[in-house]
């Protein structure tokens, strides 16, 4: 079944060419193509579409508003933030509102597919940029210090794969920039799991944002050309 898609952006090339590639792959269906955040909303309440992806950088200043408005009264609707803002304080309001995804402009076709594809799965997704930034602020609290943290349990090295299996590194890819070997890694990775409470690497983002399970790339090239099928 082919998932509805509103597209929300106030450049209309992008709009149009981004709506051109989507509706290649038979599971998407380009439903509507508007260029400010009110429209977005009304159009969303009589299209009903499965996924909105909007720019909250729309030229009228609506767009975060619209995002609100759309999880609050449509709740099933999933939302997939697409912009060129890297600002903690944007990614952190849309996550507060509920988003489903954040994914920067400058990402290959192929990651925006992905993460389109994860939102109808049910599952949250962010651009390696954004969920490397929640991950940093988890491994870095802030001027109050490490004490009491799950992560004052974590040894350096614990810590240096924490963070590369965040960023979504296999072991194979993490024993290499160690200098270590795949066991090795699988044996620290192990130990801080079960330091912290998780089950698997999904479960990091869980605790770095709490806001649910986040999914993304693990190796996936900026620089592929979209291939649409």
């Amino acid at each position: 079944m082919s998932n509805r898609i509103l597209l929300v952006d106030d450049h209309a090339l992008f709009r149009q060419g981004l709506g051109a590639l989507l509706s290649k792959q038979h599971e998407f269906t380009i439903v509507g193509e508007i260029a400010d955040g009110k429209s977005a909303f009304e159009q969303a309440l009589s299209l009903r579409p499965d996924i909105v992806v909007i720019d909250i950088g729309v030229s009228d200043a609506d767009g975060m508003q619209a995002v609100t408005n759309i999880k609050r009264r449509l709740p099933a609707v999933r939302v997939v933030v697409l912009t060129s803002s890297r600002a903690d304080h944007h990614l952190r309001k849309a996550l507060r509102v509920g988003v489903d995804a954040y994914v920067l402009k400058d990402a290959s076709y192929e990651e925006l597919t992905m993460a389109l594809r994860s939102v109808t799965a049910g599952k949250r997704y962010l651009s390696p940029d954004m969920s490397g930034l929640l991950v940093n602020e988890f491994l870095n609290p802030g001027s109050g210090g490490e004490a009491g943290s799950p992560l004052s349990m974590l040894t350096l090295r614990e810590r240096n794969i924490l963070q590369l299996i965040a960023e979504g590194r296999s072991n194979r890819s993490t024993a290499e920039l160690l200098s270590v070997s795949t066991k090795t890694v699988e044996k620290h990775r192990a130990s801080l799991m079960r330091k912290l409470g998780l089950r698997n690497s999904g479960e990091l983002m869980l605790v770095a944002v709490d806001m649910g399970l986040i999914e993304r790339p693990g190796t996936v090239s900026r620089l592929v050309s979209a291939r649409p099928a």
